[in-house]
């Protein structure tokens, strides 16, 4: 009975690469951080989606039709500028 949805969802999925959900989640992740107003927590936030980025084989990264960035090397790059962002934004953080 549940097997419909499950294949809508699947093939929806299907489109899209662990590097487009990491990237959702940095993006939802920072909506949820931002309220709390703790530059410290955001720059922990952000290099741990940095350091997934780029430790995550390229065949994971590989683009699908739905992707969000054209190669896995844009996704490294993105995971290098954010682990190069992440220590200023701790640094900046009082609390």
């Amino acid at each position: 009975m549940l097997a419909p949805p499950l294949q809508v969802i699947d093939s929806f999925l299907l489109n899209y690469t662990i590097g487009d959900v990491l990237l959702l989640g940095f993006v939802l992740g920072a909506v949820g951080i931002l309220p709390t107003r703790s530059l410290k927590t955001l720059g922990l936030h952000t290099v741990s989606i940095g350091v997934l980025l780029l430790l995550l084989p390229a065949s994971m990264l590989a683009p699908n039709a739905g992707s969000l960035l054209t190669s896995s090397f844009a996704y490294k790059l993105v995971g290098l500028v954010l682990l190069a962002l992440a220590p200023v934004i701790y640094s900046l953080g009082r609390k």
